[in-house]
């Protein structure tokens, strides 16, 4: 088995990379410090699976997840986060993942999802998929920022981060024009009036570090 980890903090590689070849003894790993190299080595190589860290320099993983798709459609993706599942899951699920783990996750847990995804399943935490369950039954709103296409989710992010309309659209490779159109759809959508405002919503939804 071939195994790709994406995360730019080498002691986690690490780690990932002895708690995998536990439960698989024949595996093989590649790794990726960020979300530029996890592109490249998917478009070079093939994997069985990507583990992929959502908070990376530049861009996130979740950022990638359409371009990683585009590269290998079939590909099994595992995110991992710092943030609470309620934060990027669902949206995480919608783009492509295979599944989605919290850092805090046991060591057990993240070799049940391997196992689940190179299958051909996908993992959520029993958690997770209770909440899920609930809300379907209860009819529970989404959070606003649900409401928000990946694109203009990326840019909340970003307007978050502290970057301005223009070093996000050299980032992202838009223009001024267009990035300054996703803030005021997402502005709309959220019902917020200023970028004061986007930015504490995403802090205390906790959709930035």
């Amino acid at each position: 088995m071939r195994v790709l980890i994406a995360d730019d903090h080498a002691v986690f590689r690490r780690g990932l990379k002895e708690t995998i070849s536990e439960a698989f003894p024949k595996v093989t790993f590649g790794e990726a410090k960020s979300a530029v190299e996890a592109v490249e080595s998917v478009r070079l190589q093939n994997w069985d699976i990507v583990i992929l860290d959502i908070s990376m320099p530049g861009k996130s993983g979740l950022d990638i997840l359409d371009d990683l798709k585009r590269l290998r459609p079939k590909l099994p993706i595992l995110l991992l986060s710092m943030h609470p599942e309620e934060q990027y899951a669902r949206r995480a699920l919608k783009a492509g993942a295979s599944g989605y783990l919290t850092k805090e996750s046991v060591p057990d847990e993240l070799k049940l999802a391997v196992r689940k995804i190179v299958a051909g399943g996908r993992y959520v935490s029993a958690t997770l998929a209770e909440r899920l369950a609930y809300d379907l039954r209860s009819g529970v709103d989404a959070p606003v920022h649900e409401l928000l296409s990946d694109r203009e989710f990326q840019v909340l992010r970003m307007i978050a981060s502290g970057k301005t309309v223009k070093q996000i659209a050299d980032e992202i490779g838009l223009s001024v024009k267009t990035v300054s159109t996703y803030r005021a759809r997402i502005l709309e959508k959220t019902g917020l009036n200023t970028t004061a405002e986007l930015i504490r919503y995403a802090f205390q939804a906790q959709l930035v570090d």
